[in-house]
């Protein structure tokens, strides 16, 4: 999980958008993002394009998380609760993962675990490894 991890570290739109990892196991994962003035839209909700960062890179960490390099194909997602303040948390999980592709599911949960959204994704397994990708130059700071 650590190569994982240190992959992930070079997504600055996850950082700029403040999402923090809180936990990655095979076929899971949990993220949090704290709002702030940036994630909200102009009704003062959480603008949905940050809903769907914060679900997209939990997913990505899930279907990642098995040490092969594994892209996104489709995603949806259903906005449930607006939400203006507080922690989210986003949980991903692994509904299916034969061969190369592999489906998703993220919860995304207010500060009283109340539902706001639920992603779904499909996932492409590539060949490579992240442990390789990891020890190329690109992906060093």
């Amino acid at each position: 999980m650590k190569k994982i991890l240190k992959m992930f570290e070079n997504d600055r739109f996850a950082a700029l958008s403040n999402i923090k990892v809180v936990d990655v196991s095979p076929g899971k994962a949990t993220t949090q993002m704290e709002i702030s003035d940036i994630h909200l839209n102009s009704i003062g909700t959480v603008h949905g394009g940050a809903l769907f960062t914060l679900a997209d890179f939990t997913f990505a960490l899930a279907a990642n998380s098995h040490g092969i390099v594994t892209v996104a194909i489709n995603a949806n997602i259903s906005y449930l609760k607006a939400v203006t303040e507080g922690v989210l948390t986003a949980e991903a999980r692994e509904l299916s993962s034969g061969g190369r592709i592999g489906s998703y599911t993220v919860d995304v949960y207010d500060k009283s675990h109340e539902l706001v959204c639920v992603f779904q994704g499909m996932a492409y397994r590539k060949r490579d490894k992240i442990s390789e990708l990891v020890n190329d130059e690109k992906l060093k700071h």
